[in-house]
């Protein structure tokens, strides 16, 4: 047997064992990879928006609620029968609740309607600084919000409610009073929950008929506000 032989046989006799226990060991003790897949790990996801039906901007759930404060002016006209120009400066509380989810299927339309109350207030400061010229006001609105994509919201809103007021003669005859108020507005979501909301609306003031003189206050009202969201 020459050199070369002995060599092998002698790598056989010493190799072989040891390949035979490291192929034991590979089959009892997987690779650490392969131990690393074997372990289930819980897949993240962003949690479930308590206020948008499909990402900011698409829509409101119908739990989604609203509280909203804004202060504003509103100019007077003399204008529909009232002989005087009231104007007014003004702060607002409100509370909102989605009545549904999103109408309007893939239309320019879609939105949500919201049902709203709103407690406002505020004093006339022109003509003169009166101090009977004081209000104070609780009005029912329905409003409209448009679904655009966007965190930009408009909205389409109407109201009808009551008024204490001081005004007086020459266009109010008593302190209870009615209230009209259509607007337009809109919101800029600065956070998924927080907005900024501006809006324009028309403002009318009368007794119908129930005190004289009943001329009625007009006025045009521009407000500004930050808009809270909520839902449950």
């Amino acid at each position: 047997m020459n050199a070369s032989t002995k060599f092998g046989v002698l790598s056989v006799i010493i190799l072989g064992p040891l390949a035979l226990v490291t192929g034991a060991a590979d089959l009892s003790e997987p690779p650490l990879a392969a131990m690393a897949n074997s372990v289930a790990v819980p897949e993240l996801s962003a949690p479930k928006s308590t206020i948008w039906q499909d990402g900011i901007g698409n829509g409101f759930l119908a739990s989604a609620q609203s509280v909203t404060l804004e202060a504003g002016v509103a100019p007077g006209l003399a204008t529909f029968g009232s002989r005087q120009a009231h104007d007014l400066a003004l702060l607002s509380a409100s509370y909102g609740h989605m009545l549904g989810g999103v109408i309007g299927g893939d239309h320019w339309y879609r939105g949500n309607f919201e049902a709203r109350l709103e407690l406002f207030g505020g004093m006339q400061y022109h003509p003169g600084v009166d101090t009977d010229g004081w209000l104070i006001g609780l009005t029912p609105h329905l409003r409209y919000n448009f679904a655009t994509g966007t965190r930009w919201i408009p909205f389409l809103d109407g109201g009808a409610g009551v008024t204490a007021t001081g005004i007086g003669h020459p266009d109010l005859g008593g302190t209870f009073e009615f209230n009209l108020q259509p607007a337009l507005g809109v919101q800029r979501f600065i956070r998924d929950n927080l907005a900024l909301t501006a809006q324009v609306k028309y403002m009318h003031m009368s007794s119908a008929g129930i005190d004289h003189p009943n001329l009625g206050v007009n006025n045009v009202v521009f407000m500004i506000g930050l808009v809270w969201l909520f839902g449950k």
